[in-house]
This record gives structure tokens, C-alpha cells and sequence, in this order.
């Protein structure tokens, strides 16, 4: 699978209720709302998946939430609730993150919709806390570039900070910024959601058809997939990475 691109018009298709208890669903009163999203992608054996939601006012059950999810609000927003009364309301234009076993409900006043990505094989952390929000103007730090053997030209001067990672290793989510530059196609190591804060990226995944995103943007590459990266201008993205582990 290549390239897929996180953005699908028109009204998405009627969801199933979500059952009682379920860290997502409503109390029994609110049992009516109008939950609507399209699965883009799946990979069962990873405990991935990813795709879009939308869903009218609900408050969700209080609980553990049962698994690590990244978010992007496109519309609307929610409050995330604690039990010792803290809580953190993420708006449109938000990307935030859910740790598994965080104990929190999801307050939700007005209609939503929302980019996601669940993964369920991670570690829980009950001791997550808030904030959740990935915020893009925290500091950036060195990080390590492409390996030499990959790039085309100079190497850039990359930067990054992380804003949460799971136990296991496998989830994380940050910001990255980059100077331009060019790498070969090579199988691309992990899963990763990127939303581009700023800059443009051409991408060919596969032999496809080159696909340029922008500021805004919001992509998904598979891990495996065969994808180069060509940016001409520095690039800054918010990103969600998952490094699938073999169960034991």
C-alpha cells in the first residue's frame, strides 16, 4: 500500500453504536448521537489503525482508555477530564494524544470530527498525565539525520522534540523540523503520520505518480512502503510513529 492522503470529502458512513462501558461511547441517553468515520488503513497484526471519525455532542463513560490513540481535530472540540478534576479542551487545529490506561472521559459539547491513529499492542500507562496536546512551537533539539548512504547531495540538519512515547518503545508522537534535501527511496522503516506545520515535500511511494503536500497536509505512510523524500525548503511536521514490536 502507498501513500495515503487523510483527507475524504462528503459524508462519511453511519458507524455502529459503540457499546456501553466502552471508553468511547456515551452514557445510555446519548446512545442516539450520530457517530459517522472511514477506515483507511489497518494492520491487524501491528494493532493498527487509522482513519477518520466524526461524531455529534456525547461524554463518555469515565475509565482507562484501552488503548494508545493520536489525534487531529478538523472540527469541533473536547474536553479530556481527570478524575482529581484537571482536564485539557483541545480545539480544532489541536493534534493531541491519548496514552493507554490514561483513567480520563471524553467531553465532547458540539459535533467533531477527527484524524486518528489507535494502537492497541502498547504498553499502558496509568500514570500519564496532561498535558496532551503536541504543541508546535516547543524547542527542538539535534537529532540524527539520514544515514549518508541514502542521501542525494548534502545532509540536512535535522531537529526534533519528543512530546510522548509509550513504554514498549513502539508509539510516539513529536514535533520535526528539517533543513532540504534528498533521500533515495528505501523501504520506509515504521508507520508514521505526518501534518506539515511548514514547507512542502514531494513523495514517490512505490513508482506512483510524485505527490507533493504542503503546510496543512496530513499523510500516512505504511511501514515497508518504498518512498524517497525530495524538499527544497526547510520542512516542520508533527508527527505520530508507531515501531510495531513481534508479539511474543
Amino acid at each position: 500500500m502507498g501513500i495515503l492522503d487523510l483527507h475524504v470529502p462528503g459524508d462519511w458512513p453511519a458507524l455502529a453504536p459503540l457499546p456501553p462501558g466502552d471508553i468511547a461511547s456515551g452514557n445510555a441517553d446519548q446512545r442516539g448521537a450520530d457517530q459517522r468515520g472511514v477506515e483507511l488503513f489497518a494492520a491487524p497484526e501491528d494493532g493498527l489503525t487509522v482513519g477518520l471519525w466524526s461524531c455529534t455532542p456525547w461524554v463518555a463513560t469515565p475509565g482507562p482508555y484501552p488503548f494508545d490513540e493520536f489525534m487531529i481535530l478538523l472540527e469541533g472540540s473536547v474536553t479530556i477530564r481527570l478524575p482529581d478534576g484537571r482536564a485539557e479542551t483541545l480545539r480544532a487545529g489541536d493534534a493531541f494524544f491519548i496514552p493507554k490506561g490514561l483513567d480520563c472521559a471524553w467531553d465532547q459539547p458540539e459535533a467533531v470530527k477527527k484524524i486518528y491513529v489507535i494502537f492497541e499492542n502498547g504498553t499502558a500507562d496509568p500514570a500519564a498525565t496532561l498535558p496532551l496536546k503536541v504543541d508546535p512551537a516547543t524547542p527542538l533539539a539535534p537529532s540524527p539525520g539520514p544515514a549518508a548512504a541514502v542521501l542525494v547531495g548534502a545532509a540536512p540538519q535535522q531537529r526534533a522534540a519528543e512530546a510522548y512515547a509509550d513504554a514498549s518503545g513502539q508509539f510516539s508522537a513529536g514535533v520535526w523540523a528539517t533543513t532540504p534535501y534528498r533521500r533515495r527511496p528505501i523501504p520506509y522503516p515504521r508507520h508514521e503520520l505526518m501534518h506539515l506545520l511548514a514547507g512542502e515535500v514531494t513523495l514517490t511511494a512505490d513508482g506512483a505518480t510524485p505527490r507533493t503536500y504542503r503546510a496543512g497536509d496530513s499523510f500516512f505512510v505504511p511501514k515497508g512502503c518504498l518512498v524517497d523524500w525530495v524538499s527544497t525548503v526547510d520542512v516542520a511536521k508533527i508527527y505520530c510513529s508507531i515501531v510495531p514490536k513481534a508479539l511474543p
